[in-house]
């Protein structure tokens, strides 16, 4: 394998106004490229992430429904990207239990959708498929953490439908040798994770509870155990997979774990505040059925593609909880 040298680029992004689409952006564009955004139609603009960037003449954004694939046809065929990112997902594990259908059918169906577009357009396309650690489900960890070839027993609706969509692209790859890898990436976070997230529920009710505007704040499984990185560190590793010659699966983490109760503990103690002073267990927060543990092994990304995370869990939850203080001052 190498890496194959860089020319102008264009680059397809799905789900780019979420966390990973907009700093995956950012550095495409830092590289020169030209990166089309492909986003849903919604009465609200959340656009928020990507906003800094609608002044880079190289930057678009495009509407798209991850049922339409008409627009896919349109868009492969007038942009002729060179490479496809598919991060859009209905991707709140705990939300997909309560729409299994609609979940279901953005994740695995959007993912065929988009490969049979690339397989039946003349364009040259290399494709990233968002998979997830929660695939592996709750399966037993080796001591080092799960690797590419770990058995995978999904434990939710988003699961299953990412490990759908994992199979189809190593099918796509095989049957019809398109260029097409899939980074299974363990939990990462950022200043810009949604709200409804563990990490930014945590480092947001720090921020409002230091400020003098929350009381307290609700949680549900505390002893849940992660591998957390930052959103920054891997969306460079989903462009390192498409810069090699042969397409591959990778898994992307730490290689640490940290419970739920320790990056509370860890983000509470930054702040000066004692957690369990405010802390409430919500029954509702908890899943049906629970992933109790996940560590991931990332040994062949570090070999193969030369990558490795610059944050640590403790650098990435200060900059969580520090971003949060600052935008609710600012809201204030």
């Amino acid at each position: 394998m190498g890496i194959i040298g860089d020319t102008m680029k264009t680059a397809i992004i799905t789900g780019i106004t979420g966390q990973d689409g907009s700093y995956l952006a950012e550095l495409l564009l830092s590289k020169g490229y030209k990166v089309v955004g492909l986003k849903r139609r919604t009465s609200l603009l959340n656009t928020e992430r990507v906003d800094h960037l609608y002044e880079n003449q190289k930057f678009h954004m495009e509407y798209w429904e991850l049922n339409d694939i008409g627009s896919l046809y349109r868009y492969i065929n007038f942009y002729e990207p060179d490479e496809f990112y598919n991060l859009a997902a209905q991707s709140h594990v705990r939300v997909s239990f309560d729409v299994p259908e609609s979940t279901v059918d953005a994740v695995a169906m959007g993912t065929l959708r988009i490969l049979e577009a690339i397989r039946n357009t003349p364009v040259e396309t290399k494709f990233y498929q968002a998979s997830s650690s929660e695939m592996y489900g709750d399966a037993p960890c080796p001591v080092t953490g799960y690797t590419e070839e770990s058995r995978m027993t999904p434990a939710s609706p988003y699961a299953c439908a990412k490990l759908f969509s994992h199979n189809l692209v190593r099918n796509y790859r095989e049957s019809y040798g398109i260029h097409a890898s899939s980074g299974i990436l363990f939990n990462h976070e950022s200043p810009r994770r949604g709200e409804t997230f563990v990490t930014r529920k945590i480092t947001r009710a720090a921020a409002r509870i230091k400020l003098g505007l929350d009381k307290s704040f609700e949680l549900g499984n505390l002893d849940a155990k992660r591998d957390w990185g930052h959103a920054k560190d891997y969306v460079e590793a989903m462009w390192l997979m498409l810069q090699q010659e042969s397409p591959e699966d990778y898994v992307i983490s730490t290689g640490q774990t940290t419970t739920v109760r320790d990056f509370m503990e860890l983000v509470f103690q930054h702040a000066g505040l004692d957690p369990y002073e405010y802390l409430k267990i919500n029954k509702r927060l908890l899943r049906p059925h629970e992933v109790p543990y996940l560590l991931g092994d990332s040994s062949k990304a570090r070999n193969t593609l030369k990558w490795s995370p610059s944050y640590d869990v403790k650098s990435m939850a200060i900059e969580m909880y520090e971003g949060d203080l600052e935008s609710i001052k600012m809201e204030r």
